[in-house]
Protein backbone atom coordinates (compact mmCIF):
# COMPACT_ATOMS: atom_id res chain seq x y z
CA UNK A 1 0.00 0.00 0.00
CA UNK A 2 1.15 3.67 -0.65
CA UNK A 3 0.40 4.36 2.76
CA UNK A 4 3.14 2.16 4.56
CA UNK A 5 5.87 3.83 1.93
CA UNK A 6 4.89 6.82 2.56
CA UNK A 7 4.73 6.25 6.61
CA UNK A 8 8.37 4.90 5.88
CA UNK A 9 10.05 7.97 4.51
CA UNK A 10 7.75 10.20 6.94
CA UNK A 11 10.26 9.02 9.51
CA UNK A 12 13.77 9.85 7.40
CA UNK A 13 15.57 12.79 8.46
CA UNK A 14 15.37 15.30 5.61
CA UNK A 15 11.65 14.66 3.95
CA UNK A 16 10.02 17.89 3.89
CA UNK A 17 7.01 16.47 2.52
CA UNK A 18 4.79 13.74 1.26
CA UNK A 19 2.24 12.50 -0.60
CA UNK A 20 0.26 9.61 -2.02
CA UNK A 21 -0.98 9.71 -5.12
CA UNK A 22 -1.12 8.56 -8.58
CA UNK A 23 1.15 9.08 -12.03
CA UNK A 24 2.28 7.26 -15.18
CA UNK A 25 -0.81 6.23 -16.22
CA UNK A 26 -3.47 7.77 -18.80
CA UNK A 27 -6.23 8.87 -17.08
CA UNK A 28 -6.48 12.60 -16.83
CA UNK A 29 -8.43 12.84 -13.42
CA UNK A 30 -7.69 9.56 -11.45
CA UNK A 31 -9.52 8.86 -7.83
CA UNK A 32 -8.61 5.77 -5.90
CA UNK A 33 -11.39 4.09 -6.90
CA UNK A 34 -10.62 4.72 -10.55
CA UNK A 35 -7.08 3.59 -9.57
CA UNK A 36 -8.20 -0.06 -7.71
CA UNK A 37 -10.45 -0.95 -10.38
CA UNK A 38 -6.31 -1.46 -12.98
CA UNK A 39 -8.35 0.62 -15.87
CA UNK A 40 -6.15 3.59 -15.46
CA UNK A 41 -3.07 2.71 -16.27
CA UNK A 42 -1.81 4.56 -12.92
CA UNK A 43 0.13 3.49 -9.96
CA UNK A 44 0.08 4.38 -6.24
CA UNK A 45 2.81 6.26 -5.83
CA UNK A 46 4.48 8.64 -3.06
CA UNK A 47 5.84 11.99 -3.98
CA UNK A 48 8.81 13.11 -1.66
CA UNK A 49 10.33 16.55 -1.14
CA UNK A 50 13.51 15.98 0.78
CA UNK A 51 16.68 18.28 2.26
CA UNK A 52 19.55 17.23 -0.20
CA UNK A 53 21.97 18.72 2.61
CA UNK A 54 20.37 16.35 5.37
CA UNK A 55 19.24 13.40 2.90
CA UNK A 56 20.57 12.22 -1.00
CA UNK A 57 18.55 11.09 -3.80
CA UNK A 58 20.65 8.08 -3.49
CA UNK A 59 19.97 7.03 0.27
CA UNK A 60 16.53 7.48 -0.87
CA UNK A 61 16.54 5.04 -3.15
CA UNK A 62 18.50 3.05 -0.58
CA UNK A 63 15.47 3.10 1.36
CA UNK A 64 13.45 2.04 -0.68
CA UNK A 65 14.89 -1.30 -1.82
CA UNK A 66 15.22 -1.63 1.54
CA UNK A 67 11.22 -1.23 2.01
CA UNK A 68 10.14 -2.64 -1.24
CA UNK A 69 9.95 -5.64 -2.99
CA UNK A 70 11.12 -4.92 -6.81
CA UNK A 71 11.02 -8.49 -7.87
CA UNK A 72 7.35 -9.31 -7.64
CA UNK A 73 5.00 -7.50 -10.93
CA UNK A 74 2.01 -5.85 -10.25
CA UNK A 75 1.87 -6.70 -6.45
CA UNK A 76 3.37 -5.73 -3.25
CA UNK A 77 2.64 -7.46 0.07
CA UNK A 78 -0.95 -9.03 0.07
CA UNK A 79 -1.95 -6.17 -3.06
CA UNK A 80 -2.43 -7.30 -6.88
CA UNK A 81 -2.86 -5.13 -9.60
CA UNK A 82 -0.98 -3.27 -11.89
CA UNK A 83 -1.37 -0.04 -9.54
CA UNK A 84 0.97 -1.65 -7.44
CA UNK A 85 3.38 -2.21 -9.93
CA UNK A 86 7.31 -1.49 -8.26
CA UNK A 87 8.38 1.98 -10.03
CA UNK A 88 10.91 5.00 -9.51
CA UNK A 89 9.80 7.98 -11.35
CA UNK A 90 12.42 10.57 -11.65
CA UNK A 91 12.32 14.70 -11.99
CA UNK A 92 16.16 15.39 -12.73
CA UNK A 93 18.74 13.19 -15.21
CA UNK A 94 20.86 13.02 -12.40
CA UNK A 95 17.66 11.07 -10.49
CA UNK A 96 17.40 8.76 -13.32
CA UNK A 97 21.04 8.11 -13.54
CA UNK A 98 21.37 7.28 -10.08
CA UNK A 99 18.23 5.29 -10.12
CA UNK A 100 19.53 3.15 -13.34
CA UNK A 101 22.77 2.42 -11.98
CA UNK A 102 21.28 1.25 -8.14
CA UNK A 103 18.55 -0.72 -10.18
CA UNK A 104 22.01 -2.08 -12.34
CA UNK A 105 23.21 -2.80 -8.47
CA UNK A 106 20.59 -4.56 -7.09
CA UNK A 107 19.61 -6.53 -9.84
CA UNK A 108 22.50 -8.23 -10.43
CA UNK A 109 22.74 -9.08 -6.03
CA UNK A 110 19.26 -10.20 -6.31
CA UNK A 111 19.95 -12.15 -9.57
CA UNK A 112 22.83 -14.21 -7.74
CA UNK A 113 21.89 -14.47 -4.19
CA UNK A 114 17.87 -15.52 -5.21
CA UNK A 115 18.10 -15.51 -9.02
CA UNK A 116 14.89 -13.09 -9.26
CA UNK A 117 15.08 -10.10 -11.71
CA UNK A 118 13.77 -6.73 -10.71
CA UNK A 119 10.62 -5.63 -12.68
CA UNK A 120 10.93 -2.30 -11.36
CA UNK A 121 10.23 0.58 -13.83
CA UNK A 122 11.99 3.76 -14.08
CA UNK A 123 10.41 6.64 -15.66
CA UNK A 124 10.17 10.31 -15.97
CA UNK A 125 7.09 11.76 -13.53
CA UNK A 126 5.11 13.36 -16.12
CA UNK A 127 2.14 14.14 -13.96
CA UNK A 128 1.71 13.12 -10.53
CA UNK A 129 -1.73 13.94 -9.10
CA UNK A 130 -2.40 13.66 -5.08
CA UNK A 131 -4.55 11.12 -4.04
CA UNK A 132 -7.86 12.27 -1.87
CA UNK A 133 -6.97 13.75 1.30
CA UNK A 134 -8.20 11.21 3.30
CA UNK A 135 -5.52 8.93 1.97
CA UNK A 136 -3.08 11.74 2.95
CA UNK A 137 -0.73 10.68 5.92
CA UNK A 138 -3.43 7.81 6.60
CA UNK A 139 -1.37 5.23 8.81
CA UNK A 140 0.03 8.79 10.92
CA UNK A 141 -4.02 9.59 11.16
CA UNK A 142 -4.77 6.15 12.79
CA UNK A 143 -2.54 6.49 15.30
CA UNK A 144 0.90 5.58 13.98
CA UNK A 145 4.08 7.27 14.63
CA UNK A 146 5.98 9.09 11.88
CA UNK A 147 8.38 10.60 14.35
CA UNK A 148 11.86 11.05 13.05
CA UNK A 149 13.55 7.74 12.87
CA UNK A 150 11.02 6.05 14.61
CA UNK A 151 11.40 2.16 14.08
CA UNK A 152 8.20 1.16 14.96
CA UNK A 153 6.92 -1.62 12.78
CA UNK A 154 4.90 -0.73 10.26
CA UNK A 155 1.44 -1.97 10.19
CA UNK A 156 -1.10 -1.57 6.57
CA UNK A 157 -4.75 -1.70 6.98
CA UNK A 158 -7.58 -0.37 4.67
Amino acid sequence: CFWGVELAFQRVPGITRTAVGYTAGHDPAPTYQKICTGSTGHVEAVEIDFDPNIVSFKELLTIFWDIHDGTQLNKQGNDHGTQYRSGIYWHSIEQRDQALQMHDTVSKHLMETIGLPLVTEIEKVENFFNAEVEHQQYLEKGGQNSTKMCSDPIRCYG
